[in-house]
C-alpha cells in the first residue's frame, strides 16, 4: 500500500497521507493534506462506497491535490486537504462514525479542516464538530451553492466577452447538464441574463420545473453533447470531457460547475485545437469554497460577494495568458495557482 501512494500520480509531494480507523464505530477514512504553504489545509469530506481501499487513495489525493489549486487561484489563505470515508452514505452513517472522524481530526492539530462533501451534509458535519473545532461550513450560515453559482456565471461572462465579443447572453444557447443545487440556480442566472437553456438532468422534477420557470428545452443526458449551443455547461459529474464527447460538441465555450472535467489533462489541448475556450473547472467554481473559508476565518462578510465576482477576472487574465502564449486554458490556470504557493 506505502508504495501504492509515493507512486500514484497525484501524489505529487503531499505532505501527510493519515489512515484513520476506529473499530467501534466502523470509521475507514483517509485524510489527505496535499499543501499548507499558504494556510491550513481545507476540503470537504466525502463518503463513498469505495469498491477498494487503492480507489479511496486515489480519490483522496486527486481531489486534496485539486484543491490545492482552487484554494490558491482563488486567493484564500488556505492551502488543500480532502478526506474520504470508505462506506455507503445511504446506509452505514451514524453519529460514532463522524464523532471518530473529528477526533481524527482533532489530532491533526489544524493542519487539515473538513466540511461537507458529497455524501455527507451539514448534519454530519455537527457531529464532527462536537469533536473538533476544525470543521467548516455547518450549515448555519447559509448554503454555499449560490456563490459558487454566482461564481460560474461571472466566469462565463468572462468566456463570452472574451470568445464572442460580447457583453451580454442575450439570444445565446446553453446547454447545462445536472440541475443539482448550483446548477439550477447557475441555469436561473443565465436565463435571467437572456440566454436559452437547453438542459439534461436524471431527476425529472428538476427537469419539469426548469421548463416551467425558465423556458427551457430538455435533452436526454446523454444526448446534450450534440445540442449546438454556444456555451457547454457541466454541472454534474466529473470527467465529461474526453475524447468521445469532444468529438461531438458543437459549442464555443465551455464553462460549468463540475469539478475534475476534464478526463485527462490533454483533453485541454484538445478544445484548444478545436477552437472551444474552456474555463478552467477550479478556477470558476471556487465560490463556495471562498464562502466557506469566509464564514470559517470569520472575515467580515461584506466583501464576500466581491470576492466571488473576482473569478470573472481572474479567468479573463487565464485567457489572455493562454493567446499570448499559445497553450491552453488548463495549464495556464495551473501555473497561475503554482505561482501562488509553491515556495
Amino acid at each position: 500500500m506505502t508504495a501504492f501512494v509515493f507512486n500514484e500520480v497525484n501524489f505529487d509531494n503531499h505532505e501527510q497521507v493519515v489512515f484513520a480507523s476506529e473499530p467501534k464505530s466502523g470509521l475507514r477514512a483517509i485524510i489527505a493534506v496535499h499543501n499548507t504553504n499558504l494556510g491550513p489545509a481545507m476540503g470537504g469530506c466525502r463518503m463513498w462506497n469505495y469498491a477498494t481501499e487503492a480507489e479511496a487513495v486515489r480519490d483522496a489525493l486527486r481531489l486534496s491535490r485539486g484543491m490545492t489549486y482552487k484554494n490558491a487561484v482563488a486567493g484564500l489563505p488556505i492551502g488543500g486537504g480532502k478526506s474520504v470515508i470508505i462506506g455507503n452514505p445511504k446506509t452505514d452513517k451514524t453519529p460514532a462514525l463522524f464523532e471518530a472522524l473529528g477526533e481524527a481530526l482533532e489530532r491533526l492539530g489544524g493542519r487539515y479542516v473538513t466540511a461537507e462533501d458529497i455524501g455527507t451534509s451539514p448534519a454530519d458535519m455537527a457531529y464532527v464538530a462536537g469533536k473538533t473545532k476544525f470543521v467548516a461550513g455547518l450549515g448555519d450560515r447559509g448554503d454555499p451553492s449560490p456563490f459558487t453559482a454566482l461564481g460560474c456565471f461571472v466566469g462565463a461572462q468572462a468566456a463570452v466577452k472574451h470568445q464572442l465579443k460580447r457583453d451580454s447572453f442575450d439570444g445565446l444557447t446553453v446547454a447545462v447538464q445536472g440541475l443539482g443545487h448550483v446548477g439550477y440556480d447557475y441555469a436561473r442566472r443565465l436565463h435571467a441574463a437572456g440566454a436559452k437553456l437547453v438542459v439534461a438532468d436524471i431527476d425529472q422534477a428538476s427537469l419539469k420545473r426548469a421548463q416551467e420557470e425558465f423556458g427551457a428545452t430538455v435533452v436526454d443526458v446523454n444526448a446534450i453533447y450534440d445540442v449546438e449551443a454556444d456555451i457547454y455547461a457541466p454541472c454534474a459529474l466529473g470527467a465529461t470531457l474526453n475524447t468521445d464527447t469532444m468529438k461531438r460538441l458543437k459549442v464555443k465555450i465551455v464553462a460549468g460547475a463540475a469539478n475534475n472535467q476534464l478526463a485527462t489533462p490533454d483533453i485541454g489541448d484538445l478544445c484548444r485545437q478545436q477552437g472551444i475556450l474552456y474555463a478552467p473547472d477550479f478556477v470558476i467554481n471556487a465560490g463556495g469554497i471562498i464562502k466557506v473559508c469566509y464564514e470559517y476565518m470569520n472575515t467580515p462578510e461584506d466583501g464576500m460577494d466581491a470576492h466571488v465576482r473576482r473569478i470573472g477576472d481572474t479567468l479573463a487574465e487565464v485567457f489572455a495568458r493562454a493567446d499570448a502564449e499559445g497553450v491552453s486554458t488548463s495549464v495556464i490556470a495551473d501555473r497561475l495557482a503554482e505561482e501562488k504557493f509553491k515556495k
